[in-house]
């Protein structure tokens, strides 16, 4: 379903730049930078070897970093590949 100017399958192509946009930030968001701690910012808790290992850069423990996830709302996004949906918000 096209309109106007746009070529067929236009729309479906927009929406899955976004998802792919929005997969990237989200991707990068989460990987950790700098260097590991040894205990967890937020309990003070022993960071595991192998945890400070497989994640560089690791600042919290597993029990926190999972109540975090939990934690994390919704994000509003907006369109930026310029559809006229979000012109119209």
């Amino acid at each position: 379903m096209a309109g106007g100017w746009a070529k067929d399958g236009a729309v479906s192509e927009q929406i899955e730049a976004s998802i792919e946009d929005e997969l990237a930030r989200m991707k990068a968001a989460r990987r950790p930078v700098g260097e590991s701690l040894t205990e967890c910012a937020d309990c003070g808790e022993e960071i595991p070897k192998k945890r400070r290992l497989a994640l560089p850069g690791v600042k919290l423990c597993i029990e926190c970093a999972s109540e975090r996830d939990g934690r994390q709302g919704a994000r509003g996004g907006i369109n930026r590949r310029g559809s006229k949906d979000s012109q119209l918000k």
